[in-house]
C-alpha cells in the first residue's frame, strides 16, 4: 500500500523516497523523537535560530518543500483560477464557517467528557484550548506539498492559500476569543505576517524569477522536461528533514505523555477526516475538476500548526497542555494527510478533467 501513497500524473517516474514515503515519514518521526530525547542539545541549538516564534531552520526546509510547487506556477493561470470560484467557495466556507466549530465540539466532547476518567478537568480545558487554536488555523504552507503530491493545480492552490492568509489576519483572533470565551487574547500578529512572508511570499518570488529566467534562457520545453523533474527530490527531502526537527523539539514531551497524546489525537484525527470528507464530497457534488478538488479539501483538513504552536506558547506557556495539544496536531497530521493524498489519487475518476469544456460537461 505504501508504494501507492504518492501517485501523481507521472507516477512511473517516482523515486525510491517517494514510492515508500509513508515508511520514511514514520522513520523520521521516530528518529526526531529519539534525537530530542537523547540529544537535547540539538533542538536547544536550533531553538536559538528563531524570530517571532518562527523557526528559521524549519522555514528553510519548508522552502525546499514548496519551491518546486511555486516554480511551476504560470502567473497568467492565477487570473484564470480566480475565475473558477467553486473551489474557492468550498475552502472559505469549510475553513471558516464549519471547521472551527466542529473542532470545538469534538475536542469538548472527547477531552472533557468521554475521556474524563483519564484527564484532569483543568488539563482537559487546556487541551481543548490547544485544539481550538489548531481548528481556527487552516493550512497555508504544507498544503502546497499535499497539492503537489495529489496532482493539484498549483495556481489554484496558491489563490486558495492567499485567500486563507488574508482571512487569518482578520478572523483568527476573534474566532479563538469567541470559542475560548476569553476577555482578551494577545495573538502574535508578527508571527502571522512573518509566516506568510516566509512560507508564501519568498518561495513564490523565487519560483517566479526562476521560471521567467530559465524559460527565457532555455525554452519552455527544457524547463518542463529537464528542470522540473530535478526538483522532485527537494520536496520529499524537505518534508522528511522538517519532521526530524519538529519531533526533536518534542521528544521528551512525547515520551512523558503517551496516554494523553493518544487521547488528544482521537478528536484531532476525527476532525481531519471529517473536514476532508465535507470538502471533498462538496467538490464532487459541484463537479469541481480533479486538479482543484484535492487542495480545496486538504487546506481545511490540514492545519497551520506553526501558527497554532506559536500562539499556544505565547498564551499558555511552553510546558502547557495547550502547547502539547498543538504538537499532537503535528504528530497526527502528516500520516493522515498522506492517507488522504492516497485516497485523492485513487478517486480522481470521480471528478471531471480540467481540459473538458463546459459544453462537454453538460453533455455527460
Amino acid at each position: 500500500m505504501a508504494r501507492h501513497i504518492v501517485r501523481t500524473q507521472d507516477a512511473q517516474g517516482l523515486g525510491f523516497f517517494e514510492r515508500y514515503l509513508t515508511v520514511w515519514v514514520i522513520i523520521c518521526m521516530v528518529l526526531g523523537t529519539l534525537i530530542g530525547l537523547y540529544f537535547p542539545g540539538f533542538p536547544r541549538a536550533l531553538s536559538k535560530w528563531e524570530y517571532a516564534h518562527v523557526s528559521i531552520p524549519v522555514a528553510i526546509l519548508i522552502w525546499f518543500m514548496i519551491y518546486p510547487m511555486m516554480v511551476q506556477i504560470d502567473f497568467g493561470s492565477i487570473v484564470r483560477a480566480s475565475r473558477q470560484p467553486k473551489g474557492l467557495i468550498i475552502t472559505v466556507v469549510v475553513n471558516w464557517i464549519i471547521k472551527p466549530f466542529t473542532m470545538l465540539v469534538l475536542a469538548w466532547l472527547f477531552l472533557r467528557y468521554l475521556f474524563a476518567n483519564w484527564i484532569p478537568p483543568d488539563l482537559a480545558q487546556q487541551y481543548v484550548a490547544g485544539a481550538v487554536l489548531l481548528g481556527a488555523a487552516p493550512c497555508t504552507a504544507m498544503v502546497f506539498v499535499w497539492s503537489y503530491l495529489s496532482g493539484g493545480n498549483p495556481a489554484h492552490t496558491l489563490v486558495q492559500v492567499a485567500i486563507n492568509d488574508l482571512i487569518i489576519l482578520f478572523l483568527y483572533a476573534p474566532i479563538v476569543v469567541f470559542e475560548l470565551r476569553l476577555a482578551s487574547l494577545k495573538v502574535p500578529y508578527d508571527t502571522i505576517f512573518l509566516s506568510v512572508v516566509l512560507y508564501v511570499v519568498i518561495p513564490l518570488t523565487a519560483g517566479y524569477l526562476t521560471r521567467v529566467r530559465l524559460i527565457r534562457m532555455r525554452g519552455s520545453q527544457w524547463f518542463k522536461e529537464r528542470f522540473l523533474p530535478r526538483l522532485k527530490p527537494f520536496t520529499i527531502v524537505g518534508l522528511l528533514l522538517t519532521l526530524i526537527i519538529l519531533f526533536s523539539f518534542q521528544g521528551e514531551t512525547i515520551i512523558r505523555n503517551p496516554l494523553h497524546i493518544v487521547l488528544i489525537a482521537v478528536p484531532l484525527t476525527i476532525q481531519t477526516y471529517l473536514i476532508f470528507a465535507i470538502g471533498y464530497a462538496w467538490a464532487r457534488w459541484w463537479r469541481v475538476d480533479k486538479t482543484v478538488a484535492p487542495p480545496a479539501a486538504m487546506i481545511g483538513a490540514s492545519n497551520f500548526f506553526e501558527l497554532a504552536v506559536a500562539v499556544a506558547i505565547s498564551l499558555f506557556g511552553l510546558g502547557s497542555g495547550a502547547a502539547l495539544a498543538t504538537v499532537v496536531g503535528v504528530l497526527e497530521e502528516v500520516p493522515i494527510m498522506l492517507s488522504l493524498v492516497a485516497f485523492a489519487n485513487r478517486t480522481k475518476h470521480w471528478f471531471p478533467d480540467p481540459a473538458v469544456s463546459p459544453a462537454q460537461k453538460s453533455a455527460e
